[in-house]
């Protein structure tokens, strides 16, 4: 690494910062950057500072967002009256394109994690029970995510919401489509046991 100059190192060190990118690929990204044209590096450098601009959260349910309110929340073609709680704004986007949900959302930026030092204060929680309160839904759904950070968060919003009168479900989990038994863990296999249902 030595033998690149001092901007590209810096480039190849931001870029080995972002999750999911490990040295080597941030290598070959700040080298592919190198090699476009300079119209292209302005591109993806003015995307990055608009972004970082105009990019906030949701009032409402702290989904991301250019307008005070995001485009669920704003639609009233939605149904209001069910709340999905997922963790972080791209499980809200799994749900929306898989176009099986017509409700609003409510993002709580996490999963509770002792280990990472992430407690309810940390979360969105008290904004969603300030929001039952006051919008009155019939249904919130939770769709943490099935590791043990998610399964723990749906615990604890679940019994901060007994006190409420409002249904709470929690989205069903199991044997993916095409799935082959054998190779399916016993956790989901047990969940896929205990959620079955009628044909």
């Amino acid at each position: 690494m030595n033998h690149y100059p001092a901007s590209l190192k810096q480039l190849i060190d931001n870029l080995a910062r972002l999750p999911g990118i490990g040295r080597k690929s941030a290598e070959r990204l700040a080298l592919h950057i190198l090699k476009t044209s300079h119209r292209e590096a302005d591109l993806l450098a003015g995307s990055i500072a608009e972004v970082k601009r105009r990019v906030r959260l949701c009032r409402r349910c702290f989904a991301l967002s250019e307008e005070e309110h995001c485009p669920v929340c704003s639609n009233m073609g939605r149904d209001h009256s069910r709340i999905c709680v997922v963790e972080k704004p791209a499980d809200m986007a799994a749900i929306e394109t898989s176009g099986g949900y017509t409700g609003t959302y409510h993002i709580l930026q996490g999963a509770l994690s002792p280990m990472d030092d992430i407690g309810p204060d940390d979360l969105r929680i008290a904004e969603l029970l300030k929001r039952v309160e006051t919008e009155g839904p019939t249904e919130v759904i939770l769709a943490t995510g099935t590791n043990v950070e998610g399964e723990a968060t749906a615990a604890f919003v679940a019994e901060k919401l007994r006190r409420l009168p409002v249904r709470v479900t929690r989205i069903a989990s199991g044997v993916p489509m095409g799935g082959d038994l054998k190779y399916v863990d016993q956790v989901t296999l047990k969940r896929a046991m205990e959620t079955r249902h009628d044909t």
